[in-house]
């Protein structure tokens, strides 16, 4: 990356990239012989009493309906068209439902600067055809179709506590130091510590899969079970993160599990996260997660559910679901496929509670 001033864009405008737009503007307004001024923030264009949603939040200087009570610096300019707010970036954020990543890069892809570097904070997996039975990450479909290098962020971040100011960490997984300083330049606050970690695809990895065992203590939530439930299912809910990491991650890293992006992230998602939500709403009401979105999001999706299905589908094709019996009936009872009793069952004859006296390659006796 050259010594020039680095231009911002934030591609997301949920609660979120809302934070992260924050943390950007503040950050490029306090450096100005790093970055320019200006942030953009693509915003998919929607209606919000009458107005567009982007010139209120340009007019009010707040995302009134995705983060509302929090003022954004006035250098945060909210944009709907995605290719006029990225086309100058240097450094190119990502931070929207990892469904609609590929599309959205590829209206970006003959715009975007060949010297741009990307950062995904997007948690979930590309499933496509080409990349069946395999684990293909997000920040890899970015780079593949924009041609640039993607690092990637995950944390135990919950988005209304970051902008609020209250204490947190966070990961940055990166390629070299180089790019682990520039974006440490943007995020790091005083109240917002940055870990780098060359292990990119392990934090990426636990980003995703946090998100479905936050399902998983939502159900128990959701059947009045106690913390001592919810404990067990994090603690499964981590090994099958390892094991996971293990079977599907080159050089895969434990000690990144005892990174923000690990442990601290599956508490802080699991204790405040919107999936755990969902788990407790799919225990207490019949609906479609489709509905349970709309009731409870006000138009924003749940991410667990949708890498729940698409590991089940790697499973499968790998004919190695029984591995993961966590994993699989959560993405059941998502699917109403499974009864959240049944739940309890599937935690007490987990694998991880048989002892083995023979020789294991992994730290775990499964």
């Amino acid at each position: 990356m050259s010594d020039q001033k680095k231009t911002i864009c934030i591609i997301g405008s949920g609660n979120w990239g809302s934070a992260v737009s924050k943390l950007a503007g503040e950050s490029a307004l306090a450096q100005p012989d790093k970055f320019e001024e200006r942030v953009n923030m693509y915003m998919y264009e929607e209606n919000f009493e009458g107005q567009k949603l982007t010139e209120v939040v340009n007019q009010k200087h707040e995302n009134v309906k995705y983060l509302p009570g929090v003022k954004l610096p006035e250098n945060v300019v909210a944009v709907p068209d995605v290719v006029e707010a990225s086309k100058n970036a240097d450094v190119l954020i990502f931070v929207m439902p990892h469904q609609f990543v590929r599309e959205t890069c590829k209206r970006m892809k003959e715009h975007v600067k060949d010297t741009a570097l990307a950062v995904s904070l997007i948690k979930g997996f590309d499933l496509h055809p080409e990349t069946k039975g395999k684990i293909a990450m997000i920040s890899n479909l970015i780079e593949d179709i924009l041609g640039i290098d993607c690092c990637v962020l995950m944390g135990a971040n919950v988005a209304p506590e970051v902008a609020a100011e209250q204490f947190c960490e966070t990961t940055i997984g990166c390629k070299t130091k180089e790019q682990g300083y520039l974006l440490k330049s943007i995020f790091e606050k005083p109240y917002l510590r940055v870990s780098l970690c060359m292990d990119i695809d392990t934090v990426e990895m636990c980003g995703a899969l946090i998100n479905v065992i936050a399902i998983g203590v939502g159900i128990v939530d959701g059947m009045g079970q106690g913390h001592n439930t919810k404990a067990a299912v994090l603690r499964l809910g981590l090994m099958e993160m390892v094991k996971f990491g293990e079977l599907f991650i080159q050089d895969c890293q434990k000690i990144t599990f005892f990174e923000s992006c690990g442990m601290a992230d599956l508490v802080a998602t699991c204790y405040g996260g919107r999936n755990r939500q969902l788990g407790e709403a799919v225990v207490k009401s019949d609906k479609p997660i489709k509905q349970l979105e709309k009731d409870i999001l006000r138009g924003q999706s749940f991410q667990g559910p949708l890498v729940a299905k698409e590991i089940h589908e790697i499973l499968v094709e790998r004919n190695i679901v029984e591995r993961f019996p966590l994993f699989e009936a959560i993405y059941k009872i998502c699917n109403r496929e499974m009864e959240p009793t049944e739940f309890i069952n599937c935690l007490r004859c987990h694998p991880a509670h048989k002892f083995s006296r023979k020789a294991r390659p992994s730290m775990f006796f499964y």
